[in-house]
């Protein structure tokens, strides 16, 4: 069963005033609750807007050397389009309803655990690390809220692990001991910096298990995966597996030994263990259920009050980033948006949504060659192209644009060369 989505009238009530209506801040649902979300327009997007996003995905496919891709875009004002576009690797044709690995969206999840808690009173956003995971006393000054911000100062491990992940897809690892790659390299000053890393989000979650007394899996499903009826998201277990009974196959172009790729054997890298992923990149879902679930977020549907300014003091995603592109909260920020994007082996993932016009765009590819950069220039891509989209009969459009055109997006995708 769908939570129900309750329609409104109108799309500029901010996300505070949202989250204070619901009544729903820091409650653990036993099933489905009414959330308001921006009413959505019933037609399908325009014919020629739909032409543009289909030609932008084709087009990144073939940059990619991707056979297939899903994508999801609401326009509350005017449609909405979910498309499954092209085969896997043998020629089956692809489904919208196919589930995929969610990748670095788990992130924004987390940190929703995480708020959740803290108005339960199980955690504090200040309390440190070490009181609840034992095994990194050097950590002691980080808190719960810096692994959520990425302000904790701690390295990453996907660069030292991850090509283990493609030639050993069946090992299982330890949180801890997957950590510990990124704990160990040098430290960067905590909480004032944003560092990209895989694990403090998997040190946050093994902190929330500890308090809770719960797994994880257990607590998407409590605070998030049951209140917004998300019925095909999952975090699995940890014995390698595909994606779900019914998943996208995902790739992988190999090099040769010359150091050319080996564009005609691509490999398939669905089958893997979440635990390569866990509270960073682990959660298993479909386009329709990420478009819920990065809507809701980022309006504040399911917002705890604990999690009041969640997103008022971004830092910057790198240095020299555009004023535009920051992050906190487990969610980057590129203009009005809130989401997130990533890749594991077979997978490139994002999803993002605006907070005041509810308009989302969720974008999976099956092949991770390339740099995830190319799935948050997708992103960003067809955010523009949708922002654009003219009001449907009755509504009247926002007044709303993005600090970037879609072609500048496609002419950055275009640089990208895999196997053409």
């Amino acid at each position: 069963m769908a939570a129900r989505w309750t329609r409104r009238r109108t799309l500029g009530t901010t996300a505070a005033l949202l989250a204070a209506t619901l009544g729903l801040a820091g409650c653990a649902a036993d099933g489905p609750q009414d959330v308001d979300l921006p009413a959505q327009a019933e037609a399908a997007l325009a014919d020629d807007v739909v032409t543009q996003l289909d030609e932008a995905v084709r087009s990144a496919m073939a940059a990619t050397a991707s056979t297939g891709a899903i994508a999801g875009v609401w326009s509350p004002w005017s449609g909405s389009w979910v498309s499954a576009i092209g085969t896997d690797a043998t020629g089956s044709v692809l489904t919208s309803d196919m589930t995929f690995r969610a990748g670095d969206v788990t992130r924004m999840m987390t940190c929703d655990v995480l708020y959740a808690m803290v108005d339960d009173e199980l955690v504090a956003l200040n309390d440190s690390v070490v009181d609840y995971v034992q095994g990194v006393p050097s950590l002691e000054a980080v808190t719960l809220l810096d692994l959520c911000n990425g302000t904790g100062g701690i390295g990453a491990y996907e660069p030292v692990v991850g090509a283990s992940w493609i030639t050993n897809p069946e090992r299982v690892w330890h949180p801890l001991e997957i950590a510990s790659f990124g704990v160990g390299q040098p430290r960067s000053a905590v909480g004032t910096e944003y560092r990209d890393s895989d694990s403090g989000y998997v040190l946050l979650g093994m902190a929330l298990e500890r308090a809770s007394g719960q797994d994880a899996a257990e607590l998407y499903d409590r605070y998030i995966f049951t209140p917004l009826g998300l019925d095909n998201t999952t975090l699995p277990g940890t014995r390698p597996a595909l994606p779900g009974t019914d998943p996208l196959h995902g790739y992988r172009i190999l090099s040769n030994a010359d150091g050319s790729l080996a564009c005609d054997a691509p490999l398939d890298v669905s089958t893997l263990s979440s635990s390569v992923g866990f509270t960073d990149s682990g959660v298993v879902s479909t386009v329709t259920d990420l478009g819920r679930y990065v809507q809701a977020t980022a309006v504040g549907a399911l917002a705890p009050e604990s999690a009041e300014g969640r997103w008022s003091a971004p830092l910057p995603v790198y240095a020299g980033a555009p004023a535009w592109f920051t992050t906190t909260g487990g969610a980057l920020q590129a203009g009005s948006l809130v989401g997130q994007y990533g890749g594991l082996p077979g997978y490139l993932t994002a999803a993002f949504a605006d907070p005041e016009t509810g308009m989302t765009v969720v974008v999976v590819l099956n092949n991770s060659t390339a740099s995830a950069q190319v799935i948050g220039d997708l992103a960003f891509e067809l955010a523009a192209i949708a922002s654009k989209a003219p009001a449907a009969s009755g509504a009247t459009a926002p007044e709303f644009g993005l600090p970037w055109t879609a072609q500048q997006y496609h002419d950055s995708i275009n640089q990208t060369n895999i196997c053409r």
